[in-house]
């Protein structure tokens, strides 16, 4: 058998399943009568068959064709939500919401829950200016998207909100020192790959101009600034505490790198935060801690 007939095997095998999934959910004894998994040939068709926008596979493999990088494309996509190429943009927090998730998706291959379950809503917020600012609400299964994913979220959120005329967000005091204790005790009860110092999480509040808002993960409350008029919840809200630190934080050279190229301005502030340290050769038995019982270790820190 050659790779050809292998994979019409494997194309049969599949279309009969298929038949017989529907067959079965014909007779009406599930949920729904019709078979819930769509089927993709490529990432472009996954990531139009995650999201459920016509259009966007089409765009992907264009950009694929021109040399685009996957963090370009993810980028300039959503420039194409942002000006109505895209989508059906409705209105401004439609086509915000609709370009970040497409991002994402995009940014993960489309085989992780992130893009639909990792960003919960997007919504707008007022300044005391008057001024609408975006609010993106992420949510625990951000994580799975990893830094990089994460942190360019941010940068299309951004990218888009210019695009469409919403105002950056002007965090006040006591919100910048929330975030502080907030990511504080989320890295005592959860733990994070990368743990910014207080100032780096200031810095990163003040000036980054999207509010990067979250659904509450944990059942551990804030003890100080509760009740803050625009944080709806006084517990820890896992997804800011993702994006800030193990998105932003740790994949600020990456980050600058997509900022210096697109030339988006109100990012310079990425300089003054620290790199991000590597482990060197001080050996760490940090990743036993957590080590499940019965698993095997085939190595510790530092030993032969």
């Amino acid at each position: 058998m050659n790779t050809s007939q292998y994979f019409q095997t494997l194309q049969s095998g599949l279309d009969q399943a298929l038949e017989i999934a529907r067959t079965a959910r014909s007779r009406g004894l599930d949920p729904t009568l019709d078979v819930e998994i769509p089927l993709a040939v490529d990432l472009a068709e996954r990531v139009e068959k995650l999201i459920g926008i016509s259009g966007i596979a089409a765009r992907i493999r264009e950009m694929e064709g021109q040399g685009m990088s996957r963090e370009e494309a993810a980028l300039a996509i959503g420039i194409d939500f942002a000006e109505g190429r895209l989508g059906p943009g409705s209105s401004k927090i439609e086509s915000v919401e609709n370009a970040i998730r497409t991002s994402v998706a995009l940014l993960t291959e489309g085989v992780v829950a992130a893009p639909m379950e990792g960003i919960a809503r997007v919504d707008l917020g007022k300044n005391d200016d008057g001024t609408e600012y975006l609010k993106v609400y992420y949510a625990g299964p951000i994580r799975s998207a990893g830094g990089t994913a994460q942190a360019l979220s941010v940068l299309v959120a951004d990218y888009v909100r210019r695009a469409v005329g919403i105002a950056p967000w002007k965090p006040r005091p006591e919100e910048v020192e929330r975030y502080v204790e907030e990511i504080g005790v989320y890295k005592r009860v959860a733990g994070l790959q990368y743990s910014p110092s207080d100032d780096e999480i200031r810095t990163i509040v003040r000036n980054c101009p999207i509010c990067i808002d979250g659904e509450p993960t944990e059942e551990e409350e804030v003890s100080g600034y509760r009740d803050l008029p625009r944080i709806e919840t006084n517990r820890v809200r896992g997804g800011i505490a993702l994006v800030s630190a193990e998105g932003i934080a740790l994949k600020r050279p990456k980050l600058k790198k997509h900022v210096s190229k697109l030339q988006i301005s109100g990012w310079e502030w990425l300089d003054s935060l620290a790199e991000a340290k590597k482990d060197g050769g001080d050996s760490s038995p940090k990743f036993l801690r957590d080590l499940i019982a019965g698993r095997p270790v085939f190595s510790h820190p530092s030993r032969p």
